[in-house]
């Protein structure tokens, strides 16, 4: 079954769903500053566009089309967007 999800009154949105019995989401996030509390690891692919991050304890970076972090279990990571961004979230 498809989840939807819906934060920052719509400013990013995604779809949840699980493959091969891991969970993952596909979504979009609007210009904006926006942070998100992680409950369970997460591994994050840009798919399209380009924005600036900050994981929980670690300095801020510039990331686009292509490029891959992690965001550890229990922390934070805050998104500073100016044009539309695509991404891929996997949960492990």
């Amino acid at each position: 079954m498809i989840k939807v999800n819906e934060y920052f009154e719509g400013k990013l949105k995604s779809l949840g769903a699980e493959a091969e019995g891991r969970p993952f989401t596909a979504g979009v996030i609007e210009p904006g500053q926006y942070t998100i509390p992680t409950s369970s690891e997460e591994h994050v692919s840009i798919i399209l566009g380009r924005c600036r991050v900050k994981v929980s304890g670690r300095d801020w970076i510039d990331v686009k089309e292509g490029d891959n972090f992690i965001v550890p279990a229990e922390s934070e990571v805050s998104f500073d967007v100016e044009d539309p961004v695509a991404y891929l979230c996997l949960y492990k």
